[in-house]
């Protein structure tokens, strides 16, 4: 049997690649589907089924283009209802790829149909178990998502029915098995994952908060419940482009890398009401980029940050981009569901600016600068970090403002007042300040290198506070 994990950082996501004996079957795939095919050629192996774990939130999945390409079977676990052909399987059902096999174990909690996959090997031994987001590496599954697409799904109905799945279902099983989660740490389909993406059941008994056997179901909800922030405003629309289907990636992929001229690019922001997102380096965003398009870095999280800034997945993108770098853009904006960008600006900012047309600029400092002022006058620092990170370390004097929840604060921000922005390293301080500037403020000044170069100047004055735990 061969199992291998396929593991997509930006994302935090693990798919899942199975074979055996010229058969084999794909868990959980990414939007982009021919990595999976490649890896199926490779191996001379038909891809027989694509299994899926539950109705995914946080991306979407492959599964209608690998139907599609390879004919193959998708299946859902029980009570799952897509809008597209597909095999529901009941609690216990095996499906036999080559000579090992697949059991469903309905597992609800996470979502209604969640399920997990336990992998038998050809010798009839039990090896490990698909989880979804079920159980996690020191985690489980947040219970609060569903009722976002159905309101009577209240987290703690879902919590108690993941509690069951978990001491019926989960915890019986024998402690030498694998388990494979669908994802890792950074990830906001959970809170407390570990970075590590494989552990033995065994040893997750005895270190996950979640499989304490002294836990009550009351105490378990509490505890599952406690510290859990809103998730992103795009995995609703997630959910249901997993249920309803979508384009095909190549057809969207077709239309985001289509090449703009820089008038052509214009034309298209004035007339679709586009928003346009400028991928590039903050720094080298903030030397110049066209008035009131906003920057999110491809080399960061970049899907989960344009998830959860822009709110509606049907949104018109234009795209901004290094030379070289549009079909990975256009990728990962499709993983996320967001299949309607436009095209992007050929020969990038350098063939706006050279056409002369209208540029702007934001202002930058260096943490060193920035502490000599703070000798000297009184300055206004915003923090964007998230508050347990403001909350482990911060600067003395600075407000804390969570990038996440930007919209929470804007109508605490003088327009008329100079702020300094920060966060870990510069990639969300220059997101937080491109969004505001594109909404008429004119006045935060971006700190360079973030809270990493803040502390290496050793000139701050700082505090620390030591979050409290849960005692189980």
């Amino acid at each position: 049997m061969k199992v291998e994990q396929i593991y997509t950082g930006c994302l935090a996501h693990a798919a899942y690649y199975l074979e055996s004996n010229g058969e084999a079957a794909i868990f959980d795939p990414l939007r982009e589907v021919q990595p999976y095919i490649d890896r199926a050629m490779k191996d001379q192996a038909q891809i027989k089924f694509v299994f899926e774990t539950h109705f995914h939130a946080d991306f979407v999945s492959g599964h209608l283009d690998l139907m599609e390409k390879t004919d193959a079977v998708i299946v859902f676990g029980p009570t799952a209802k897509p809008a597209y052909k597909a095999l529901i399987a009941e609690d216990g059902e095996v499906f036999n790829i080559g000579k090992i096999k697949v059991k469903v174990i309905h597992t609800p909690g996470h979502t209604m149909e969640s399920t997990t996959y336990l992998l038998i090997d050809e010798n009839g031994k039990e090896h490990g178990i698909i989880t979804g987001d079920t159980l996690f590496i020191g985690d489980v599954g947040r219970p609060d998502l569903a009722q976002h697409v159905i309101a009577e799904l209240t987290q703690e109905k879902l919590a108690a029915h993941l509690y069951d799945s978990l001491r019926n279902k989960i915890m019986p099983l024998s402690d030498d098995l694998i388990v494979y989660p669908n994802h890792g740490a950074g990830s906001a389909c959970g809170k407390n994952m570990s970075k590590e993406t494989t552990d033995t059941l065994g040893h997750q008994k005895q270190t996950n908060y979640a499989l304490n056997p002294a836990l009550s179901k009351s105490q378990f909800i509490e505890v599952l419940l406690n510290g859990l922030v809103p998730p992103p405003g795009y995995f609703p629309q997630n959910v249901l482009m997993n249920i309803k289907g979508y384009d095909s990636f190549d057809k969207v992929k077709a239309q985001g890398t289509r090449a703009l001229t820089a008038s052509a690019f214009e034309a298209a922001a004035n007339e679709t009401n586009a928003l346009i997102i400028d991928t590039r380096n903050a720094q080298e965003f903030a030397k110049g980029f066209i008035p009131n398009a906003i920057n999110i870095g491809i080399d960061g999280s970049f899907a989960t940050w344009v998830g959860t800034m822009i709110p509606d997945v049907k949104q018109a993108i234009l795209l901004v981009a290094d030379a070289g770098r549009k079909e990975e853009i256009v990728t990962r904006l499709a993983r996320v569901g967001y299949d309607n960008a436009l095209g992007y600006l050929k020969g990038g900012f350098e063939a706006w600016a050279k056409e002369g047309k209208e540029t702007d600029e934001i202002i930058t400092v260096s943490a060193e600068d920035l502490a000599e002022m703070l000798y000297h006058e009184q300055v206004n620092i915003i923090d964007v970090r998230k508050e347990s990170e403001y909350k482990s370390e911060h600067i003395i004097e600075a407000i804390n403002m969570p990038l996440d929840f930007i919209n929470n604060h804007m109508s605490s921000i003088d327009k008329n007042t100079t702020y300094y922005v920060h966060c870990a390293a510069g990639y969300r301080s220059m997101i937080f300040v491109s969004i505001l500037r594109s909404r008429g403020y004119y006045n935060l000044i971006d700190v360079k290198g973030g809270f990493s170069e803040i502390k290496i100047t050793n000139k701050f004055k700082l505090t620390d506070y030591v979050c409290p735990t849960i005692m189980l």
